[in-house]
């Protein structure tokens, strides 16, 4: 079932084993029959952990999802609410416990579980309203870190920039130090600890803190990870803004994967069938899981667009081939072997067919006049050109009012590539924004800049050109086909954070110390003592282990930026991702965006 999970160097099974231990336990604790009463939120996350199969052997009878009013009829011992901590949920459990009808017999319990922390807030809100003392269990279930493939964790917590970067909100990092407690319970202690930023700072810190206060967490296992890089988002503001250009990537960008599965356009997997001409056409959307469980997804996700077409139709021409053996089996022994590979072979035409299909709609939008002017204004800014000046092209769309987040992401993309917008300019975009799209979105502004995407140049001294030139961030001779370096995801520019990570490997960030300077927040190495016997003796040829963990989000382009460095020959390192959650440019600014409601009267 979750055979990916433990096909690379790291074995992430046993994380999602343990998962699947806690929420065993506290279901037990509720003895008898029970429905759940879900987060809607939570659903995905909960879904790459446990299938419905796992809670129904232990006598979870319905779902319900959480919404005022009363609850749906079940005939179950108890109820169960699966909530974050958020107080808006609070008050709708106090509606729902409320109008719960006391005379009913026999009487339904209720428990509620906290995902990832129980809060004392939430708990101190449920008694004013009057209904704490209805919880029987009241606990917390610590969802941290959810293995969402054989290297990639992410704890999927959809404002931790926003909380990090405006609210000076820490929760998340607590969390992220949790888990990285947790994966150290499970895979050792991690040696090395690298990072850059004010968020990586606070995540090492609480992680010493986590050791001194816990001396029991020293354990005996032998170390599977060397390396801990700690990266915070705002150390690479550029890289979510730009178009991502992997498979992946633009599956991503164009439909939003969401805890690995993704909702695409049914009419291109409907069944053609002869003569019907697209009458009964589906209308409800196609819902695929993409990881590396599936063959052909693996072997395309990250390579470059542009090169996903060939490897497709030479897997065409391998399947048709396999099928036409069957007329060449003659004998007994031929037949049975054919047989016993069509399970395979089916699934691996109907993987093809899928992707296809979503080749296709992908192509249609990226050779699209739009796609390729909005992509070359992009190029530009990131190489160096013209960033200092108001661009036409961005003037142009908001003339004819293209999407917000659309202009909004640009316009960011200028500011870091500029190291802040000249005031003139900043204040002309500012006023086309305000005057074409509305005055509400003044706050969305005001957190673009709080976050440092869109700001003025203070210093009148534009850094990026020297970063771009140290750290090799814009290479133009860039193949796509068969690349030689990781700025072939974004056809032309090496993901910033990347970089960090690569040139951390070899040769050190020592050679790049001017660099880091210019770039927010301090870096730092911290060293953990392992236990004597537990040091690690490397085997010739053996590489290293390192942990990029990504603080306010992470692309799925940077993610396949790291997975070649991984599968370099002459690497060194393998990577595996972790993040606070998975992001693009839109669902980063949308993030950020507030909307003024216009006032009442």
């Amino acid at each position: 079932m979750a055979a990916h999970l433990s096909s690379g160097r790291v074995n992430l099974t046993a994380l999602r084993e343990a998962g699947r231990r806690e929420l065993r336990e506290f279901l037990d604790k509720c003895a008898g029959s029970k429905a759940i009463v879900w987060d809607e939120y939570l659903t995905g996350p909960f879904g790459l952990i446990a299938q419905y199969s796992l809670l129904k052997e232990h006598e979870v009878e319905k779902m319900f999802t959480l919404k005022p009013g009363r609850l749906p009829q079940a005939d179950v011992k108890n109820i169960i609410f699966f909530v974050r901590p958020k107080l808006e949920l609070m008050d709708i459990i106090t509606d729902n416990v409320l109008r719960e009808d006391r005379g009913r017999s026999p009487q339904r319990d209720f428990h509620i579980l906290f995902v990832p922390r129980r809060s004392l807030l939430c708990e101190q809100w449920l008694k004013e309203q009057g209904v704490l003392g209805s919880f029987i269990h009241r606990e917390q279930y610590s969802l941290d870190l959810i293995p969402f493939d054989g290297d990639l964790l992410s704890m999927e917590s959809e404002n931790a920039f926003k909380e990090c970067y405006l609210e000076s909100d820490q929760t998340s990092l607590y969390h992220a130090a949790k888990g990285l407690m947790t994966l150290q319970a499970l895979y050792g202690t991690i040696p090395q600890i690298f990072g850059k930023g004010e968020c990586a700072r606070h995540v090492a810190n609480m992680m010493i803190r986590m050791k001194r206060e816990f001396p029991g967490s020293q354990n005996s296992i032998f170390p599977v990870f060397d390396t801990l890089l700690l990266l915070d988002r705002n150390v690479d503001l550029l890289t979510p803004l730009a178009t991502q250009l992997t498979y992946e990537g633009l599956i991503d960008e164009i439909y939003g994967i969401q805890n690995t599965y993704v909702k695409l356009p049914p009419e291109k997997f409907a069944p053609k069938k002869q003569g019907e001409g697209g009458k009964d056409l589906p209308t409800e959307p196609k819902k695929l899981q993409l990881n590396s469980a599936e063959e052909l997804y693996a072997e395309i996700r990250d390579k470059n667009f542009n090169a996903v077409g060939s490897v497709l139709s030479k897997k065409a021409k391998i399947i048709s081939a396999a099928f036409e053996e069957r007329h060449h089996a003659k004998t007994v022994g031929e037949i049975k072997q054919f047989v016993s590979q069509l399970p395979h072979m089916q699934a691996a035409r109907s993987s093809l067919a899928n992707h296809t299909s979503i080749a296709e709609l992908i192509k249609d939008i990226t050779t699209s006049e739009d796609f390729f002017d909005n992509l070359t204004v992009e190029q530009e800014f990131m190489s160096g050109i013209d960033t200092d000046k108001v661009n036409n092209y961005i003037e142009d769309c908001i003339a004819q009012k293209h999407p917000l987040i659309k202009i909004l992401r640009l316009v960011c993309l200028q500011s870091v590539c500029n190291s802040g917008l000249k005031q003139k300019v900043l204040d002309h975009y500012k006023k086309e924004i305000l005057q074409t799209y509305g005055y509400e979105h003044i706050l969305t502004l005001n957190n673009l800049e709080k976050a440092g995407l869109l700001k003025s140049q203070t210093s009148g001294r534009n850094n990026y050109p020297t970063i771009r030139k140290t750290l090799r961030l814009w290479m133009d001779d860039v193949n796509e086909q068969n690349p030689n370096d990781i700025s072939y995801v974004y056809s032309g520019y090496a993901p910033l954070s990347v970089r960090l990570a690569q040139l951390l490997a070899r040769p050190g960030w020592r050679s790049i110390e001017e660099v880091l300077k210019m770039l927010p927040g301090p870096h730092f190495e911290e060293r953990q003592q392992l236990p004597t016997g537990l040091q690690k003796k490397r085997q010739h040829g053996e590489n290293r282990v390192t942990l990029v963990f990504f603080l306010g989000g992470v692309t799925y382009a940077e993610i396949a930026a790291l997975r070649f460095l991984s599968q370099m020959e002459d690497g060194g390192t393998e990577y595996v991702i972790a993040t606070t959650k998975l992001i693009n440019g839109t669902s980063w600014i949308k993030s950020l965006m507030e909307k003024l409601e216009p006032a009442p009267f």
